[in-house]
């Protein structure tokens, strides 16, 4: 994915105000060492809301019982949330959806196991590029996702 116009603004001024990276050299050399400490888990620690989470990580981390315990209709919108094969738990909808579907005390395990299922520690690149706290209680949303290119970090720095 390319970085729009604002987003290598906000890369280059990244670049600049840390004295170890500003002080790579302006060639790709440098740019993929850049694009490489990016890519290491962001420190402190900063937690994000994934994407993508796949099904069959969502069943496992539910409690069956939990489930069937839960009315026709939202055993059906669970059923229907599943249905694409993933859930984005970045999408605020979706976050509520399950807290609405394993809502009350007979929901909790699941709810919880759900919740942490949808959690991660962000890289450096994706804390840069988030918006929210990104504590774990209130993790942040990302709006780039993945590993920076060092043609990103190329033109950034040029820009």
């Amino acid at each position: 994915m390319a970085l729009t116009p604002a987003q290598l603004t906000i890369l280059k001024n990244d670049i600049l105000s840390d004295s170890t990276l500003n002080a790579f050299p302006m060639d790709s050399d440098g740019a993929f060492a850049i694009a490489a400490l990016y890519a290491v888990q962001a420190s402190p620690a900063f937690t994000v809301w994934k994407t993508n989470v796949p099904t069959s990580e969502c069943k496992k981390a539910m409690v069956w019982t939990e489930f069937i315990a839960r009315s026709v209709g939202e055993r059906d919108a669970w059923t229907f949330m599943l249905s694409n094969g993933f859930i984005n738990p970045a999408d605020s909808n979706v976050r509520q959806g399950i807290l609405d579907i394993f809502s009350g005390a007979q929901g909790l395990a699941s709810r919880t196991a759900l919740t942490a299922l949808a959690k991660r520690l962000a890289t450096r690149s994706e804390k840069l590029f988030s918006t929210g706290t990104g504590s774990d209680a209130s993790p942040a949303t990302m709006a780039v996702e993945g590993q920076l290119s060092y043609q990103d970090v190329l033109t950034a720095r040029a820009s």
